[in-house]
């Protein structure tokens, strides 16, 4: 066993191409991460395998190599561009007497350093813990059994497992602390859609230029800069249209090629923003050789979050470093604007994205009857919430008659998550 050291900037790092393929975009996305947590790469050991070893997922010659750079070159730290196991981790780390991250650890650092509201910081702490209650059994000395002596003999408790309850009991707090968060937020939500503020959420790949024209957008001051989730905590600002109504427009952290699950999972109360969102601005770099497979990313990540039917428009951002390029819409076949060229940094095109987006709110209210039975009292409720009711009747035998004005995406919410039935719905109005 061995004790950690506190420092940890050197980093040696470890990248294997799975299946023998190397993917040099995948390798310098890695490069990206390090930098962004602010570690100084010292050495960089590849390989290829066609399957992880089951001990310590570089197989034994490989771990050898990896331990004489890190005793060469003074590493204080190996990080991994892949998902290692507890058990691997572990393994790891007695040859190469040092701290072992992989990819998760990584981006579990970066989001604790970008958090900055509270609820940011909860939902990282959350993740974290998340993470480190499978990796307990590492190489501190102090998670050896206690030892016997007067009055102590017996059974007792490990320190190790007073650690896993001590983290259980943390968990629970900061869920408990993340539902309160999650209600005042829903109320915020409800007030915005009584206020009939329909919300534009921007959502793309990390490092897309979100901030940035969120921030032309707005005219607001959020965080922006060339690196990977510059932003964690979730902006809303108010914007007028050319049609003089007014929307809401939220910036959201970023994804990434395979973003952890457990870290969707911490952040689903904030990206909630966008399941509810009327439409959504998925933020393209249009000079990124690799954007079709990061807009594919991108669409994984929304489905998970029960967001991949939310009515969506393309902004394809830094065309000011194309040759030759300007600001246009890109319409389908219908005549439904779908694609915007733009770029946020110089402000060309922002008057084109704005006109989009109040052309297609206009094209997703749609107006609907409903005869709702007593038993569908909660169903009211919501549609009260989501919706502008334009009358309503009560029929002899206590069934409501609604009509309704209600945008799209919210009318596919209420099928979708509040129980609306087909047959419930009379007619368009």
């Amino acid at each position: 066993m061995f004790e950690r050291p506190r420092s940890g900037e050197r980093a040696v790092l470890v990248y294997v191409s799975m299946g023998g393929i190397a993917q040099p975009e995948q390798l310098e996305e890695f490069r990206e991460l390090v930098r962004s947590a602010g570690a100084e790469e010292v050495a960089l050991v590849t390989g290829s395998s066609q399957a992880p070893d089951a001990k310590y997922f570089v197989g034994s010659g490989k771990a050898e190599e990896i331990a004489t750079t890190v005793e060469l070159l003074g590493g204080e730290v190996v990080l991994f561009n892949h998902p290692l196991s507890p058990a691997q981790e572990r393994n790891l780390e007695r040859p190469l007497k040092c701290r072992v991250l992989d990819r998760t650890g990584l981006i579990l650092d970066i989001f604790a350093q970008r958090a900055r509201s509270f609820e940011g910081k909860l939902q990282v702490e959350l993740a974290q813990l998340r993470h480190l209650s499978t990796r307990l059994i590492r190489g501190w000395t102090h998670l050896e059994r206690q030892k016997g002596g007067i009055g102590l003999r017996g059974p007792g408790e490990t320190q190790l497992e007073s650690d896993r309850r001590l983290i259980g009991q943390r968990i629970k707090h900061l869920n408990n602390r993340l539902e309160k968060v999650r209600r005042q937020r829903d109320q915020g939500r409800r007030a915005r859609v009584k206020a009939e503020l329909p919300t534009i959420s921007l959502v793309g790949y990390t490092n897309a230029g979100k901030s940035t024209l969120f921030n032309t957008l707005t005219g607001a001051d959020a965080y922006a800069a060339n690196q990977l989730f510059a932003t964690l905590d979730p902006t809303l600002r108010r914007v007028e249209l050319p049609s003089r109504s007014a929307v809401l427009f939220a910036d959201t952290v970023g994804f990434i090629r395979d973003l952890p699950h457990d870290l969707v999972a911490a952040f689903r109360s904030t990206l909630e923003e966008t399941a509810q969102a009327a439409i959504l601005l998925q933020v393209i770099d249009a000079q990124d050789e690799e954007r079709r497979e990061h807009i594919a990313e991108v669409n994984n990540v929304l489905s998970a979050l029960g967001a991949g039917s939310v009515p969506q428009i393309q902004v394809y951002n830094k065309i000011d470093l194309l040759p030759d390029s300007e600001p246009r819409v890109d319409r389908d076949e219908a005549g439904r604007a779908v694609r915007v060229w733009l770029s946020a940094r110089t402000g060309d095109g922002i008057d084109l994205l704005l006109q989009v987006v109040a052309e297609r709110l206009g094209e997703d209210q749609v107006r609907r009857v409903l005869r709702l039975p007593p038993s569908a009292s909660r169903l009211r409720a919501r549609l009260f919430d989501l919706a502008t009711v334009v009358d309503e009747v009560v029929d002899e035998q206590g069934a409501w008659r609604i009509e309704v004005k209600i945008g799209r995406g919210n009318f596919e919410y209420l099928c979708r998550r509040e129980g609306l039935l087909s047959q419930w719905v009379d007619s368009a109005a």
